[in-house]
């Protein structure tokens, strides 16, 4: 549940954002006065900048103590926007000249600046900033130009930020955010050694004081949110034993206490062999539970959010506090009349369903495979059912008819944890919600009905759909009656919930007895306010997809007609309609109608072809008419709603270009491509998204007119090759790759013309670091594409291309970051492909060999060895071993006109030793075992042609 969670961000740290926003910072603290800032100016800025400028004999330090310092003082305390910017630019103008000088002025600032807070928080912020930054690239750059300053600046300002902890008079404190970020700078490199033993003990001594106490845990909080565990690892003991000392009970100031939980909080990650030690993990839960008991609601947050973090992090030890602490403590703080505190008590319970929902899959994939779970469920969320069930239902009932969409409160949290409850226990939450629901569906408050109907569609995932068909089918007449309720809000929630009957239990939705007077009640809510609409939009989207499905068909053809025939020509008007209200922008109107719009298209039976062409003609004029407003752009807000338009109405182009027949794809491709043209034209150097849109527009008329595309090829190829190069927006430049994959596969040989421009820029684009990284997996499975289509006149790119697939295929990552493993089999599979690709299309047939296939041999060894490091890689995915399985195996399947042809008939019996290896028999045998079809066929058809080969070679 996005929001609920806590972690301090770059915001919540300084109290006042950052960037470019910095002006705003120094105009807020202006409001502390301007006489404050003349004699920061007069005294501190001044004397600073002179001791500065004295002891490292030069005039740089007297500038940027006694100008800037003074200067910069006097106006930060002052509130004229012109004397703020002139401040502004001498800072920077002090960074750009001699930055070391200028972060040692800075720390003087904030160690040495006495009562005056506002030039102590300026200065923090500062030098804070020349660390610090949201965008990651340049955070790295800033922290390797730290680390190459000279050594005594850098031990200088670390002396002056941690002698400042404990010293400000403002929270939270920016000297902890200065030692933090170059703790977090440093640490790594294997410097500032002594820095976390000089926290810890500031916590523990004797003589600490709160202030020093609070500040220090502030810092220590930061460090462990932001630096890599591992560079840490060996510090966890030292910094839990100064958080336990700040959170325990005794404690009796109240921000140390909370210091210390924030920081608890952003240290979890690194307690796990903590957590595993009986004693340690005990005195950890005591401490936290009993903050949970705190007077203080900042402090019962903070701990909450503890609990709910170690439930996700450490599931498998909770099973001795969870009855005699945690169910309690959870079960009051749901009930709680605090939002914030209600929330985490709702948040707990949704990540013990999270866990729990886990490892029930783990718990069926482990009994497939016949070998026990490694982590078993202790089924919490099925034995709290009948006590937490009440309390989410009341909680429902709080709604506020104005409650803004984007606003997290407790009732939308109760009903993301009734459907978290519903997927985790399945059947036997219905009997603990339904007499709810049928107790206050048609109940004279408003929000009991409404709280019923959310309960009802919260519900309808998990449980078995043939269970809850008939009691859907039961319902849905008083469904359809909530459509026209008094209140706003419950007609926003009926349409959600019949959206998840569409979705979830087609058969009741599509039920002969209530389709017609469904479909009715949708189109006039159609009418309704924007936020109701919406949601029926995403409810005919589900229907028309629940209709297709249902439709007697063959598999993989169109059927000739389906339930929604008779009203389909009427639908699709009436979202044409919807996609043209006043109010579109609001509640996402115009987007949810043109997506339904969409989904119509796709799930058309040939019966509806009519209404198709027809809606084709509309979706192109409505195109160029748009176009024709570029020049009548008159505002930003015009500009934006110009463009969301065009993006809508490329991606409807593309819905309904895929059911237009190939004999009607020509008559329309000419204007078609007119005005995708013309959108390449206005969008340069404007909008990424339509141009993203309008590449993926291009790219589904190449799949539609095949070989016929080509008399486009002249015009497009300017357009792509910007695309290519328009590294900066990532999306576009993915769209572009697609595209030249796509007319790879559709030209066949005939793309050669325009194969040196395209192979020039894919190469460079692998080369460029500032492309990203998903964008070049694509690329490696472009290079199979292009070899499929050239055959043996490839050749000429195929040195280049093969040391950039070597490259790829050593490639290695983090594997305790599963974004990066994703990504790692990502380009994986791609290889694969590629590789694929290019034995296809340089092999020729058996009668008529290719002489360029020689020039694959000096690499065969390596594609061997690559096949090999897969197979015994525990993280391998499916898609891996199926495109492992096409490179090994025979010539198999056609699979979306992309054939997999082998190394073993290529090369014969020169690889079968190495084939034959026991890692490549075990890929092949997992591949069989799959339940994807592709990675099952492949991996058989290789079985069959080793053993082939094995009786051809014995032979």
């Amino acid at each position: 549940v996005e929001g609920t969670g806590s972690g301090i961000g770059e915001e919540g740290r300084t109290g006042i954002l950052v960037g470019e926003r910095e002006r705003e910072v120094v105009d807020a603290v202006g409001l502390e006065g301007g006489r404050e800032g003349g004699r920061v100016g007069g005294r501190v800025g001044g004397r600073v900048g002179g001791r500065v400028g004295g002891r490292v004999g030069g005039r740089v330090g007297g500038r940027v103590g006694g100008r800037v310092g003074g200067r910069v003082g006097g106006r930060v305390g002052g509130r004229d926007k012109t004397e703020l910017e002139t401040a502004l630019t001498y800072l920077e103008q002090a960074a750009r000249s001699n930055l070391p000088e200028y972060v040692k002025v800075l720390s003087d600032v904030l160690h040495h600046g006495g009562d005056f807070k506002v030039a102590r928080m300026a200065a923090g912020i500062q030098l804070k900033n020349t660390l610090a930054s949201n965008d990651p690239k340049i955070k790295l750059e800033y922290q390797q130009r730290w680390l190459a300053f000279p050594p005594d600046v850098r031990d200088y300002v670390k002396s002056n930020v941690l002698a400042a902890l404990g010293t400000e008079q403002c929270r939270p404190s920016s000297a902890a955010q200065c030692v933090a970020h170059i703790a977090v700078t440093e640490i790594p490199a294997n410097q500032w050694p002594g820095l976390i033993e000089k926290l810890v003990s500031n916590v523990t001594s004797e003589g600490a004081t709160d202030s020093l106490k609070e500040a220090t845990l502030e810092a220590i909080g930061y460090i462990c949110q932001d630096i890599d565990s591992e560079a840490i690892a060996t510090e966890s003991n030292n910094i839990l034993t100064a958080i336990v000392h700040g959170m325990k009970k005794e404690e009796t100031n109240d921000h140390v206490r909370l210091a210390a939980t924030t920081a608890l909080l952003n240290s979890l990650e690194f307690t796990k062999q903590n957590f595993e030690r009986e004693a340690e993990r005990h005195f950890i839960m005591q401490v936290v539970c009993e903050a949970t008991q705190s007077s203080s609601m900042q402090i019962r947050v903070a701990a909450l959010q503890c609990l709910v973090k170690i439930m996700s992090l450490y599931y498998q030890y909770m099973e001795q506090y969870m009855g005699p602490a945690l169910f309690a403590i959870s079960l009051e703080a749901m009930k709680s009349e605090v939002d914030e505190v209600a929330l985490q008590g709702i948040e707990f319970w949704s990540n013990v369903c999270d866990e729990e929902v886990d490892l029930a899959i783990e718990a069926s994939e482990a009994a497939e495979i016949g070998r026990p779970p490694e982590r078993t469920s202790r089924f919490y969320a099925k034995g709290a059912l009948q006590y937490l069930v009440p309390v989410l239902m009341l909680t429902l009932t709080k709604q506020d008819e104005t409650d803004d969409d984007d606003e997290w409160n407790p009732c939308k949290a109760a009903g993301v944890c009734l459907m978290l409850l519903a997927t985790c226990t399945e059947d036997d939450i219905v009997p603990h919600v339904l007499p709810f629901v049928k107790d206050n569906i048609k109940n004279s408050n408003w929000r009991y009905r409404d709280a019923a109907i959310m309960a009802f569609g919260a519900i309808l995932e998990g449980p078995d759909p043939t269970m809850l068909k008939p009691i859907v089918e039961q319902a849905i007449p008083t469904l359809i009656e909530a459509l026209n309720d008094t209140s706003v809000v419950v007609r926003d929630t009926t349409a959600w919930t019949l959206g998840r009957i569409c979705e979830l239990i087609p058969d009741a939705a599509c039920n002969e007895t209530y389709l017609k007077i469904l479909v009715e009640a949708l189109v006039n809510s159609l009418k309704a306010e924007a936020r109701v609409a919406a949601n029926v939009c995403w409810a005919l989207s589900s229907l028309a997809e629940a209709a297709y499905e249902q439709a007697d068909n063959e598999v993989n053809s169109e059927p000739a007609t389906y339930c929604l025939s008779p009203c389909f020509d009427s639908l699709v008007d009436v979202l044409l309609q919807t996609t043209d209200r006043v109010d579109g922008s609001q509640c996402n109107l115009r987007n949810a109608a043109y997506e339904a719009l969409m989904e119509l298209m796709k799930n058309s039976p040939k019966d509806c072809y009519p209404t198709v062409q027809k809606t084709t003609m509309i979706i192109l004029e409505r195109l160029q008419q748009v176009l024709h407003m570029e020049t009548q752009i008159q505002s930003a807000t015009d500009r934006v709603q110009v463009n969301d338009i065009q993006c809508l109405l490329c991606a409807t182009l593309q819905s309904v270009l895929r059911k237009v027949t190939p004999e009607d794809a020509p008559k329309i491709s000419d204007p078609i491509m007119a005005a995708l043209i013309q959108m390449f034209d206005a969008s340069q150097g404007k909008s990424g998204g339509v141009q993203e849109d309008a590449l993926l527009a291009v790219s589904t008329l190449v799949e539609v007119l095949g070989i016929n595309f080509i008399k486009y090829m002249e015009a497009f190829k300017p357009y792509l090759l910007l695309g290519l190069q328009n590294v900066d927006v990532y999306a576009v430049c993915s769209a572009a790759v697609g595209v030249t994959g796509d007319i790879c596969r559709a030209l066949s040989d005939q793309v050669e013309p325009y194969c040196d421009e395209l192979m020039q820029r894919l190469v460079e684009n692998l080369s460029n670091n500032n492309v990203h990284r998903n964008v070049k997996p694509t690329i490696l499975s472009v290079f199979g594409d292009m070899a499929l289509a050239l055959g043996p006149k490839f050749s000429k790119y195929l040195e280049v291309v093969m040391q950039m697939l070597i490259h790829a295929s050593q490639a290695q990552v983090d594997r305790s970051d599963y974004d990066m493993l994703d990504y790692l089999n990502e380009l994986r599979e791609s290889c694969l492909e590629a590789y694929t690709g290019i034995v296809q299309g340089l092999k020729g047939t058996d009668e008529c060999p290719n002489d360029a296939l020689k020039l694959l041999s000096p690499y065969v060894a390596h594609m061997i060895n690559f096949l090999t490091s897969i197979a015994n890689d525990v993280d391998k995915s499916d898609p891996v071993i199926g495109s492992s399985a096409g490179l090994i195996g025979a010539e198999c399947t056609d699979i979306k006109n992309f054939l997999y042809r082998d190394l073993c008939t290529v090369f014969k019996t020169q690889i079968l030793q190495q084939i034959e290896s026991e890692p490549i028999q075990n890929l092949l045998s997992q591949g069989r075992r799959s339940k994807n079809t592709k990675t099952k066929t492949l991996a058989s058809w290789a079985i069959k042609e080793i053993k082939r080969l094995r009786t051809s070679n014995s032979s």
